[in-house]
């Protein structure tokens, strides 16, 4: 209408509703991208999908580099490097590949003469890599340069075994690799020797050297570890018993100090199962939750850690798929995705920030064949 002119009131109401609807616009959350490191049947390489944390809805799968047994996978300090144990024709080790959002560009390989890795993770300084050689008894290091190309890598072998279980601890076994907050020390829990095996770093050479031990239960076949957020205590997951070590952590000695453990599911549990094994341990931002999984009962533990690093379960929660080889939570920890590396399926679960306690959202998985390491981009 000519000559129309609106009222200061509507006016006023009409910026109130595009004001709301634009802090509704910020408000949605940027869908996550995700990566799987796989490894079984009709597994091909690595693949890619997003995550809406809004909704837990996941994209279609695709698969976003195509190797052999890209186990596990991790980023440089940079984001802008993705790098996983593999194997291809004529050698196994690390390759690395450019990222840029859901894509993956090789740039670089290096194989280890130990064989595959297991296991595989970046120093916070950028300046090299460690993988876990579970077959071969042995820690490699891998020198980066400031492109972050793979220099030929340095093995070191564990030696011994604790011999507890029969056919599992006869030699060592390597299972993971990580580091203290401060990056001084290098940490591999190593299932065949029931023992942490602590390194001192000097991240000038690279290099590292044998510093420690921490002894673990007898026969609980160290898997995965995480410090907890303020760094004063370590949590062993124990693969054979289903069991979480915790170790009082002396950063200036660089010392682990057995403390107590935790089984993750009761014995009646275990025995109604054929088979059981713990896989994968997280925590939890806060520093007040403990997750861990569990193969054979396919669920995940939920613990409450005290100030003094002692964890209570509080509940064992299915993760909607079977042996689930890992678990992790999305960076603003609102959701746990388990992989189910037998039913070739990643279930979200959202987190309650409160408890701590997991509760399924029916839709919300994805099918992903043989998926053993969930990572999300930084």
């Amino acid at each position: 209408m000519d000559g129309y002119n609106p009222s200061p009131i509507m006016l006023t109401k009409t910026s109130l509703l595009l004001t709301f609807l634009s802090l509704g616009a910020l408000a949605t959350a940027k869908p996550l991208d995700v990566f799987f490191g796989t490894g079984g049947r009709g597994a091909e390489g690595i693949y890619h999908t997003t995550f809406n944390t809004d909704n837990g809805k996941f994209s279609s799968v695709k698969l976003a580099a195509k190797i052999s047994s890209p186990g596990f996978l991790t980023f440089h300090p940079n984001g802008k490097i993705l790098y996983s144990v593999g194997r291809w024709e004529g050698g196994t080790g690390a390759v690395g590949y450019q990222v840029s959002g859901g894509e993956l560009k090789e740039f670089t390989r290096m194989a280890c003469p130990d064989g595959g890795g297991c296991h595989i993770a970046v120093h916070p300084s950028g300046k090299f890599l460690l993988t876990a050689q579970y077959g071969g008894g042995s820690v490699a290091l891998f020198p980066l340069d400031s492109s972050g190309k793979l220099g030929e890598p340095t093995v070191t072998e564990h030696e011994g075994g604790s011999k507890v279980v029969e056919r599992r601890q006869e030699s060592p076994h390597p299972h993971w690799t990580g580091f203290s907050p401060d990056g001084k020390y290098a940490l591999v829990p190593d299932l065949g020797l029931d023992q942490i095996v602590i390194y001192k770093v000097d991240e000038r050479k690279p290099a590292i050297t044998r510093h420690g031990v921490g002894q673990s239960v007898p026969g609980g076949g160290p898997r995965h570890m995480r410090f907890s957020i303020d760094g004063k205590f370590i949590y062993l997951l124990n693969e054979l018993t289903l069991s979480v070590t915790t170790f009082a952590w002396d950063a200036a000695k660089g010392t682990a100090k057995t403390l107590t453990t935790e089984p993750a599911i009761s014995e009646q549990d275990k025995q109604g199962e054929t088979f059981n094994s713990s896989a994968e341990i997280l925590v939890h931002p806060n520093g007040r939750f403990v997750y861990s999984s569990n193969r054979g009962h396919d669920s995940v533990s939920v613990y409450q850690a005290n100030k003094r690093g002692m964890l209570k379960v509080v509940q064992v929660q299915p993760v909607r798929g079977a042996f689930p080889r890992n678990v992790n939570l999305t960076p603003d920890a609102s959701w746990l995705l388990a992989a189910g590396a037998d039913s070739n399926t990643v279930a979200a679960h959202r987190v309650d920030p409160k408890t701590g306690k997991l509760l399924y959202q029916r839709g919300s998985i994805v099918n992903v064949p043989s998926p053993i390491c969930i990572l999300f981009a930084k």
